[in-house]
């Protein structure tokens, strides 16, 4: 038997082990528990608090943990600080319209903490969620044993890293890392870095090597970009105004399949800017279409990369053409732009790579996560091992989730409205407490 065979033995041992000797203990009685302590975790707990309810936040980290130790060092939002807004504590620092950098965001959740108190368990895990015999919830942790009436799960959407099995194929002096690992250009090995995916952090993070002066070689795939600034302001003002971010998903035009999609790509880096591949490439970049497979010393990809790139100037243009069509319909005086005119087109489409004759030295696999739910023993999701929910309520009585990618509208999973599903889902909680005391009278 292998050591990994071992290792992972070991580890479910340990696991299992650590739950028994926890479900011995005394089991403590919740109202509420709150599995979670991101900025979702933290808004419910607002509305708990001060409604007066009974609860623990149960987080397996320390507050602010994920931003501060998960993102790089030139990391800061995409959105602008006026969006910052957590039920109770908008943001009221000197530049509501910049983009907070990573150890702001740390400050602004610490402070948000400080503002109410609410009651964490830091450090603490929960291994087991099941529902209870004598009714509500039975909940297991690294520290001990809870009886809940009712549980919010409030753990996001992006809990596992991804990374492919064919990365298992390359050689081991190919340094390979996450996105959520990377750091900065000094913090890798001298050579090529190859990063893989064109979300938000593989184009942020591909920006951050290419200004550091390294040979960049950036994988395309099918992520939409969006303007930053637009006929005189701000797309997310605009966008704002118009009530696009107020679009519950019961009525956007993509229905269910917008979860789906990845965010645009822009940065606010430098006071906000787009981010424009094609600028990239005549600057040195390399632009590769989607990853396809690892063979030998070759990176293969598929011949999509000029049909991607023309995919996110579609995007990009219908931001543009929808703002353009809110000026119109509400007479509103604003400049004209000029339409995109693309600054570089492949000639070829490249489908392989040589890394070793490229130099590459490290690889940033910047392809998204994964969740992890294997602890809920709960009949709470759908075909895929998603939440199934309506507005985060399931149809398992008491149990909801909380920070999911469009659980309502676009600014679910982000600061900017949380706090209003945060509201929903309090009321929802309020309601079945109020039921299950007349019940019982």
């Amino acid at each position: 038997m292998t050591a990994t065979a071992l290792s992972s033995r070991q580890l479910t041992n340990n696991f299992a082990e650590t739950v028994m000797s926890a479900e011995k203990k005394a089991v403590q009685s919740l109202t509420v528990a709150v599995i979670g302590g991101g900025q979702a975790g933290l808004a419910i707990s607002w509305y708990l608090t001060r409604a007066g309810v009974d609860h623990l936040v149960f987080e397996k980290n320390n507050i602010a943990h994920e931003w501060r130790n998960a993102r790089w060092d030139s990391f800061c939002l995409v959105t602008p600080n006026w969006q910052c807004r957590l039920p109770g504590f908008p943001y009221a620092g000197p530049d509501p319209h910049g983009f907070m950098l990573k150890d702001e965001i740390v400050e602004y959740i610490e402070a948000y903490v400080k503002s109410f108190a609410p009651p964490l368990r830091e450090g603490e895990t929960v291994m087991r969620l099941r529902a209870s015999a004598t009714g509500g919830f039975d909940i297991t942790t690294t520290n001990g044993s809870y009886h809940a009436e009712q549980v919010v799960i409030a753990t996001g959407g992006y809990q596992t890293p991804f990374v492919p099995r064919q990365a298992e194929r390359l050689p081991a002096n190919i340094v390979q890392i996450h996105s959520s690992v990377y750091r900065n250009s000094l913090a890798l090995p001298e050579g090529a870095v190859l990063v893989v995916g064109t979300g938000q952090s593989g184009c942020q993070i591909a920006e951050d090597l290419h200004l550091a002066g390294r040979d960049v070689h950036l994988v395309v795939g099918t992520a939409p970009r969006s303007p930053r600034v637009y006929r005189g302001r701000e797309v997310t003002d605009w966008l704002t105004d118009s009530g696009y971010y107020d679009i519950p998903i019961a009525e956007h035009p993509q229905k269910e399949t917008v979860c789906e999609k990845t965010n645009h790509y822009l940065t606010g880096r430098d006071g906000g800017r787009e981010i424009d591949l094609r600028r990239f490439a005549n600057e040195g970049m390399k632009l590769y279409g989607r990853f396809k497979d690892i063979v030998d010393s070759r990176f293969l990809f598929e011949p999509d990369l000029k049909r991607n790139l023309d995919s996110a100037d579609a995007s990009y243009n219908n931001i543009r053409a929808a703002i353009d069509l809110y000026i119109e319909q509400n007479n509103i005086d604003a400049p004209i732009e000029s339409p995109y005119q693309p600054p570089w087109q492949p000639d070829v489409e490249p489908q392989e790579l040589d890394f070793v004759a490229a130099g590459i030295s490290t690889i940033i696999w910047c392809i998204g996560f994964g969740t992890d739910y294997r602890w809920v023993e709960l009949p709470a999701f759908d075909g895929r091992n998603q939440p199934a929910h309506e507005r985060g309520v399931t149809r398992v009585p008491g149990l909801y989730f909380l920070g999911l990618p469009w659980q309502n509208t676009w600014g679910s999973g982000r600061f900017a409205d949380v706090g209003k599903d945060a509201e929903f889902l309090s009321g929802e909680m309020l309601r079945r407490r109020s039921e299950m005391i007349e019940a019982t009278v």
